[in-house]
């Protein structure tokens, strides 16, 4: 277990997930850390990297299912509350600022969960520090510019944060852009749009673009930890053939194809937790 006693802790709350709540300064940006101290000595810390504009009450759900495990998440620069950059940035440099926040905490050798857009950074992340990266879990993500699309319809809704900074509008096209549970379920819904921090403009688009201007696709098969893809067939966002490629380029992958959305770490927690535990202490 690692520890961060060298760091001034900002405790702002301690929730059903027990983070807690670190301010750090990395590369010249204020960047809002949390860590859930994990009590399990036998698995590896495990780093969650987020979806875009995503802030990291989001996954509070998830990491409350995974009892025991130590984990690290961060709001990504402009995303939730951390500082934005001044110019835009490449994933390598979003990789390095990732290495940097786990160097400052102390942490050397983790297991890394990248859920959709934090999932193009797991892979950038594992490809640039292979030597920091024990095991890779890969969920509802692609291979970034050569992956298969959604529909341009939901694409489209994709574009702006608005989301993120209009609940209503959230409730409105939930359904149609994250599938799954959203569709049907208003709780759901509700609950997502409640665990929204709010997100930089300039953050959001700063992501869309690095990865408008990325692929993992010729180098996948540099990537040899072992790694889980999970994946949900009713993904308007990533369809699930974009899991399959993943799974067909990366030598020791194995993929876990199930009956949900693209949103399937906040909608079923209970069930996906598990089985990624189940991965990572084998």
């Amino acid at each position: 277990m690692s520890s961060a006693e060298n760091i001034e802790e900002h405790l702002v709350s301690v929730k059903t997930s027990g983070l807690q709540i670190y301010w750090l300064t990395v590369m010249g940006l204020n960047v809002r850390v949390a860590i859930r101290r994990g009590s399990d000595v036998r698995s590896k810390p495990l780093l969650l990297l987020n979806g875009i504009g995503a802030s990291l009450e989001v996954l509070e759900g998830f990491i409350a299912a995974m009892p025991g495990c130590e984990v690290i998440i961060f709001d990504v620069p402009g995303a939730g509350k951390s500082e934005a950059p001044v110019l835009p940035w490449r994933l390598h440099t979003y990789a390095k600022l990732t290495v940097k926040i786990l160097d400052q905490l102390g942490y050397r050798l983790v297991d890394v969960l990248g859920l959709s857009w934090g999932g193009t950074l797991a892979q950038q992340f594992a490809r640039q520090y292979p030597e920091r990266c024990r095991k890779l879990v890969l969920c509802a993500t692609s291979c970034g510019s050569a992956m298969f699309p959604g529909h341009p319809s939901i694409l489209a809704k994709m574009i702006s944060p608005r989301r993120y900074l209009d609940k209503k509008y959230m409730s409105r096209i939930a359904g149609d852009l994250y599938g799954g549970k959203m569709r049907t379920d208003p709780a759901q819904v509700e609950k997502h749009a409640s665990r929204v921090q709010t997100t930089s403009s300039r953050g959001y688009y700063y992501q869309l673009l690095a990865l408008a201007i990325w692929s993992s696709l010729h180098w996948l098969h540099k990537i040899t930890m072992p790694t889980l893809i999970v994946h949900g067939a009713d993904d308007p966002i990533i369809p699930p053939v974009n899991a399959k490629v993943l799974a067909s380029r990366i030598p020791n992958a194995e993929l876990w194809l199930m009956n949900c959305g693209h949103l399937f770490m906040l909608t079923m927690p209970d069930t996906v937790a598990p089985a990624i535990r189940e991965f990572l202490d084998r």
